[in-house]
C-alpha cells in the first residue's frame, strides 16, 4: 500500500492571520498554500509555500495566484468578485466560495435583503444615501439605532451607534458613503456558528457565545451559555443561511439571541472567522481544516466539540503604533490547558488583534469557568514596555 498526499495547492487571497492559520492546518493534509497580500512578509508568509505581493483586487496578482494553484479561496472580503469571476473563467481554476456569494456578502444591504427574501430572520433595516433619508429611516426604526457602512466595515469600523436625533448628522458624516440603518436589537447575548458547505455535505459547528466590547470581539465560549432550545433555533437559522450561500467552504454566521429567546441574524463572513478560532483545540476538526477540506472537495471532518472551550483575543493595548513585542508569555504558557496563538504581525496599535489564547476545560467544567480560565491566562500579557 502506498500512501501519498492529495498534492493539491490552494491559492488564498489574503495573507493575514486567517491565512496563517489556514497554512498551519494545511500541512497535515498534504495541502500546500500560496497566498497573495499587498503587505510584504505578511503574517501567513512564514507558514505557507509562497507569498505573492499584490493588491487583493489586482487581476494580474489573481492570475499569478491561479498559475500556482488548483483552487482559489479568500480570507478577506476585500477580494474583487468580478475579477475573481473573470480570472476563474480564463484559467479554469475554480473559486470557493463562489464569487457571487462574496458579492452578496460584501454589501451589507444586499446581504440583508437576500437573507430576508429567503425567510431568514433579520433586524429591521433601511437603505440610506443622505442625511434626509437617515432621518426618515430612524423615524420608522426608532432610537437608538445602528448606522452601518454598506461595504468595508470590520472589527467595529464602519458601525456608528445613533442614540438620539442629535447624533444623526455626525453619524452620517462618520460613515462617509453608502450606508444602512438598522434597528437596535435588545439582545440577551450574541451567538455564532461556523457553517460548512462541502462536496455534497453540509455541517455546522457547535453554537458559540461571543462577547463584544466597542463592537470588537473580545472573547468566545462554547457551548454558549443558553438553552438547548435556543441552540436548536440557531442551528435551524444557520441551515437556512447556508441554503442561500453558493460555493464550498466555511461561513461565519453571527446572530443575536433576543430577550424573548428569539434569533436574529446579524452578519455573515464567507470564510473562517474569529468566532471559530476555538475549534483549533476545541473540536476534532478545526474551522481552518474544514475550510480546506471543503474547497478542495475532500470529505468534511467531525465538528464534535471535545470539551468546553474559550478564547480571549490579545489586543493592542498601547496608545501609539509600535513594534509588536508581547511581554508576559511565560506566565500564560505555564497555565494548564492554555494555548497561545501569535499572529505574526510586525506592528501593534490600540485594539489591533495580535493573537489569542485558548483554554480547553474538562468535561465537568462549566463554560463560565473555562472562560474565567482564559481571562486569567491572559492577565500577564501586555505590549506596554
Amino acid at each position: 500500500m502506498k500512501l501519498q498526499s492529495s498534492g493539491q495547492t490552494v491559492g488564498v487571497v489574503g495573507g493575514g492571520q486567517l491565512g496563517r492559520m489556514l497554512g498551519e492546518a494545511a500541512a497535515p493534509l498534504g495541502i500546500e498554500l500560496v497566498v497573495s497580500d499587498p503587505t510584504p512578509d505578511a503574517p501567513a508568509a512564514p507558514v505557507v509555500r509562497e507569498q505573492i505581493v499584490g493588491e487583493f483586487d489586482d487581476e494580474g496578482t489573481l492570475r499569478e495566484l491561479c498559475d500556482r494553484a488548483d483552487v482559489l479561496t479568500f480570507e478577506i472580503e476585500l477580494a474583487d468578485p468580478d475579477a475573481l469571476t473573470r480570472v476563474a473563467k480564463e484559467t479554469g481554476v475554480p473559486v470557493h466560495p463562489h464569487p457571487e456569494t462574496l458579492r452578496t456578502i460584501q454589501d451589507k444591504l444586499v446581504q440583508k435583503r437576500r437573507l430576508r427574501e429567503a425567510g431568514v430572520p433579520v433586524p429591521a433595516f433601511r437603505a440610506v444615501d443622505s442625511v434626509g433619508a437617515l432621518y426618515g429611516a430612524l423615524d420608522e426604526l426608532g432610537y437608538p439605532a445602528m448606522l452601518k457602512a454598506r461595504e468595508g466595515g470590520y472589527d467595529g469600523r464602519g458601525n456608528v451607534p445613533i442614540e438620539t436625533r442629535a447624533d444623526v448628522e455626525e453619524a452620517f458624516e462618520a460613515i462617509d458613503g453608502p450606508a444602512m440603518a438598522e434597528e437596535f436589537v435588545e439582545f440577551e447575548r450574541e451567538l455564532a456558528v461556523m457553517g460548512c458547505l462541502g462536496k455534497g455535505q453540509t455541517d455546522i459547528f457547535p453554537v458559540t457565545e461571543t462577547i463584544h466590547e466597542a463592537e470588537i470581539l473580545r472573547e468566545t465560549v462554547s457551548p454558549a451559555r443558553t438553552s438547548e432550545a435556543v441552540r436548536k433555533r440557531v442551528r435551524s437559522v444557520a441551515n437556512d443561511v447556508l441554503g442561500v450561500m453558493s460555493g464550498r467552504g466555511t461561513y461565519g454566521i453571527e446572530l443575536f439571541e433576543t430577550t424573548d429567546g428569539g434569533i436574529l441574524l446579524n452578519e455573515i463572513a464567507p470564510r473562517p472567522h474569529n468566532s471559530g478560532h476555538w475549534t483549533i483545540e476545541g473540536c476534532h476538526t478545526s474551522q481552518f481544516e474544514q475550510h480546506l477540506r471543503a474547497v478542495t472537495g475532500l470529505p468534511l471532518g467531525s465538528t464534535t466539540r471535545r470539551a468546553p472551550t474559550a478564547i480571549k483575543n490579545i489586543l493592542g493595548d498601547g496608545p501609539e503604533r509600535s513594534e509588536a513585542t508581547l511581554a508576559g508569555v511565560e506566565s500564560t504558557l505555564a497555565r494548564n490547558r492554555a494555548s497561545l496563538h501569535w499572529y505574526g504581525k510586525q506592528e501593534v496599535y490600540k485594539l489591533r488583534k495580535m493573537g489569542h489564547v485558548t483554554t480547553v476545560g474538562t468535561t465537568e467544567q462549566t463554560p463560565g469557568s473555562v472562560l474565567e480560565d482564559a481571562r486569567t491566562a491572559t492577565e500577564s500579557l501586555s505590549f506596554r514596555s
